[in-house]
């Protein structure tokens, strides 16, 4: 695995230890696993703001809501 050195806060850096020593994953997993969860949670607030834009046009949230009820996508439960 090639690696990198990053600065953080003395109490960043205590935080990421702690984390890592209670889940018995490396540090460097801890991060990587913390930088995911942040790219995952900044995508869902995208969406989300990116759907209150959407209702907040009546005719775009219908034309949405037209095309989602027209659309079926199999779940495989019957």
């Amino acid at each position: 695995m090639d690696t990198t050195t990053i600065r953080v806060d003395r109490d960043t850096h205590a935080r990421l230890v702690e984390m890592s020593r209670s889940s018995g994953d490396s540090l460097t997993d801890t991060v990587r696993q913390a930088a995911d969860a942040l790219r995952r949670m900044r995508f869902g607030l995208r969406v989300q703001a990116q759907y209150a834009d959407l209702r907040d046009d009546p005719e775009a949230w219908a034309g949405y809501l037209a095309e989602a009820e027209s659309t079926h996508v199999s779940d495989g439960v019957d």
